[in-house]
């Protein structure tokens, strides 16, 4: 009788959710917890039955918007929650998980290759501290702070708002946008999920298509959105949507679950990848490809504008972070270049600051370039290093050549490329590829070059 009964529950439930918005926490909640009881049903877990019970129960017991996670009734802040850093913003800030600190046996599966050329970089190292960035739009608000032991600044969102880069338009059918996303530490999963759109209108001209209730199927002829949430029904996953259509259809929608950008294992410190190619998406949360679809832009079709949306909190508490965005075009083809042209660039070999310690995430990048070299054994390389003009000429050349030092012993060590196929070099800030006057420039500078010999 008790298994009856919750599933009709759950049942009741389904049935009477809202098709008002196009991306909604509540209705992926319940779906999750409508999947876990009918599969535990089935196996007559009674263990099971009961948990799914008490996550119904808290269904009846939501709390209001403002009221906090507090049982007193009291709201409770952010600082509460987070250790204050006391920057100058006043905002609190999210712990601060170990992003990055993966290993290359983490990033194994890891195939994200970047574009050729870096045509957006946004760090809000421009902006003031408590400011809106002056290089975006938004219908809504949004606060320059900083989360606990990261010195760079994060664009944080506590309402439901809609924003985005104004100097970024008129997207290729080749890009990749890559940027970190955090969120605090406690979440509900009442609260609603951080979106990255692209579509083929103008945001800033009808933010009402935009927004969590707008119809973006009459309003465009293509938008496809990416929904991340870090808390599901069950509490131990996150949760993730991807929509494409417009003019009037509905060609792609779809909910799961994800374990990349989650508040029970503590990732919500998390690295964003996305690689579009033509129709296919792509996307990655730090090492995990969580999306890959092939047709979720339709040809022809122009895509003009990248929005973010917070899809509104339950809970004032409940905040997100985004920072370190950045954007580039342009279709991997590392054999042609390398092969036919006799040289390939690269800017998504990553190292630490100031260090030969590549970053994990340069995974894809290496497997890529290891691959040509496998298929082509009678092929040598030259692998030259570049910098920015930032620091010290002198040390500037000397961690170039480390660094191509490092990326030789990475091809051979973890790719098994012989020692005896790669030299290496490096120029320092000696030949720039860009100017060293803006943060686009200085990221194309910072690059490895790999010379047919």
């Amino acid at each position: 009788m008790k298994k009856i009964i919750i599933t009709s529950i759950v049942l009741l439930l389904a049935f009477g959710l809202s098709r008002a918005q196009i991306i909604d926490p509540k209705r992926a909640a319940r779906r999750a917890a409508e999947n876990r009881a009918n599969q535990k049903v089935d196996q007559g877990i009674d263990k099971g039955l009961d948990k799914v019970e008490e996550g119904i129960g808290s269904i009846f017991k939501k709390k209001e918007k403002g009221s906090g996670n507090s049982s007193s009734g009291k709201k409770t802040s952010p600082s509460s929650q987070t250790e204050d850093n006391g920057d100058e913003s006043g905002e609190a800030s999210p712990e601060n998980n170990s992003k990055g600190s993966g290993s290359f046996s983490s990033y194994s599966k890891f195939d994200f290759v970047p574009g050729s050329k870096i045509i957006a970089v946004e760090d809000f190292s421009q902006d003031a501290l408590g400011d809106f960035p002056a290089r975006w739009n938004t219908n809504g608000a949004g606060t320059l702070s900083r989360l606990n032991n990261l010195p760079n600044k994060f664009l944080m969102t506590n309402t439901e708002t809609v924003f985005y880069p104004e100097f970024v338009s008129n997207l290729p059918e080749n890009f990749t946008l890559e940027f970190d996303l955090a969120s605090t530490p406690k979440f509900s999963f009442y609260s609603g999920f951080f979106v990255i759109g692209f579509t083929d209108a103008n945001v800033g001209k009808n933010w009402r298509t935009f927004q969590k209730y707008g119809n973006k199927q009459q309003e465009s002829k293509l938008t496809v959105e990416v929904a991340l949430h870090p808390t599901g029904a069950g509490g131990q996953r996150g949760m993730s949507v991807l929509y494409s259509g417009g003019s009037g259809q509905e060609n792609i929608k779809n909910e799961i679950e994800q374990r990349a950008f989650a508040t029970a294992p503590g990732n919500t410190n998390v690295r964003v990848s996305i690689w579009r190619q033509k129709g296919r998406i792509r996307v990655y949360v730090d090492e995990a490809k969580i999306w890959d679809i092939p047709r979720a832009f339709t040809d022809g079709i122009n895509i003009g504008s990248l929005y973010f949306r917070n899809d509104g909190p339950s809970s004032d508490a409940d905040q997100y972070y985004i920072s370190n965005i950045r954007f580039a075009v342009g279709a991997p083809d590392t054999r042609s270049k390398l092969i036919t042209e006799g040289k390939f660039v690269t800017t998504g070999i990553l190292f630490d600051v100031n260090s030969d310690k590549i970053k994990p995430a340069s995974y894809g990048v290496l497997k890529d370039i290891a691959g040509v070299l496998t298929d082509n054994e009678a092929v040598n390389v030259k692998i030259i290093g570049h910098t920015d003009s930032d620091g010290d000429d002198a040390a500037n050349l000397s961690l170039s050549k480390k660094r191509a030092e490092a990326v030789k012993k990475a091809l051979s060590g973890q790719f098994g490329i012989s020692d005896s196929r790669m030299t290496t070099d490096g120029k320092g800030e000696a030949q720039p590829a860009g100017p060293n006057t803006t943060a686009e420039g200085k990221a194309n500078n910072r690059r490895v070059e790999f010379i047919k010999q």
